[in-house]
């Protein structure tokens, strides 16, 4: 298979692209820079019609694996520039692969979408716009690709693993934390955790048996505390994590969101109501059992 990847250049994109190769297919990385790996760049933002159909045209399917900063506040309203950036790329990219005659697609999504179905009490879409344009981008890719272009969603949690110097986002806050003297602190809950080649796997599956289903995407299941433990020990910095009390979440979080709201911004994962989620168990079933080690290790080399 020819396989186009958008967002080539990223942690996950560069993963998909080596295992598709590992297969015997062939890849063709974009992302919006030049760079090592990268063989186009394009703007999906502000690419034409015209120039996302020469872009598809020749490959069997297409991959989506370009990420958006959900915590980044923004001036409100912010759901026009969220829905712009998540929801109208994938929507203009879709339509061009199903014109082409593309037949096979994935976009890289999150698993806050597998907790909206799993946990509709939790209420996620209503009160984070992060998790609502996630939840139309898979809706409106399906809808723009019809039905001879299923499209699977590999719904996402924490990733770890490197490509080359690329890193996942969240990893070199948490790296400077845990190598400081600060005390490490943790809130009850937990979250489902997966390597990077796990989701290189996955994406190429989907790919290979046309899957057009919604695939949750979890190696294990960690709480906050044993996961920032492992993190420590593999920057070799490891010691006692201590318990947060969800008094002190859920205040910090609500002063975080009242600030916000007072300088007239907002974030795609709205700190008001994020108390709950970080307290909750977010794992994923099944995992598929593999070991993080060295995936962590490699995430946060000494």
């Amino acid at each position: 298979m020819r396989i186009l990847v958008i967002g080539g250049s990223g942690l996950i994109g560069a993963q998909v692209a080596d295992v598709l190769r590992e297969r015997g297919h062939s890849p063709t990385a974009t992302a919006r820079t030049a760079g090592p790996g990268v063989d186009h760049t394009l703007d999906l933002g502000t690419a034409s019609a015209a120039d996302l159909a020469a872009l598809v045209d020749g490959h069997d399917g297409v991959v989506y694996a370009a990420r958006t900063d959900e915590q980044r506040p923004l001036r409100k309203p912010i759901y026009p520039v969220f829905r712009r950036d998540l929801v109208e790329p994938v929507v203009r990219l879709f339509t061009a692969a199903r014109e082409q005659g593309l037949t096979r697609g994935v976009v890289l999504g999150s698993y806050y979408t597998y907790f909206e179905r799993l946990h509709p009490q939790w209420r996620l879409a209503e009160h984070h716009t992060y998790v609502r344009c996630r939840v139309e981008q898979a809706r409106e890719a399906r809808a723009a690709a019809g039905p001879d272009l299923p499209v699977a969603v590999i719904e996402l949690p924490f990733v770890f693993g490197r490509s080359g110097d690329r890193l996942p986002n969240w990893a070199p806050p948490l790296d400077r934390w845990v190598r400081s003297r600060a005390p490490l602190l943790a809130p009850t809950g937990g979250t489902a955790v997966v390597s990077a080649r796990s989701v290189g796997d996955m994406t190429v599956d989907a790919l290979e048996q046309r899957s057009g289903a919604d695939l949750p995407a979890a190696d294990a299941n960690l709480s906050w505390r044993d996961m920032i433990a492992r993190v420590a020990e593999a920057a070799g910095r490891p010691r006692k994590v201590r318990r947060l009390p969800a008094a002190v979440v859920h205040t910090a979080l609500r002063i975080g969101g009242g600030l916000q709201t007072l300088s007239g911004k907002e974030s795609g994962v709205n700190p008001s109501y994020l108390g709950g989620l970080m307290l909750a168990d977010q794992y994923v079933e099944p995992t598929t059992g593999r070991s993080l080690d060295a995936a962590i290790r490699e995430t946060f080399a000494r």
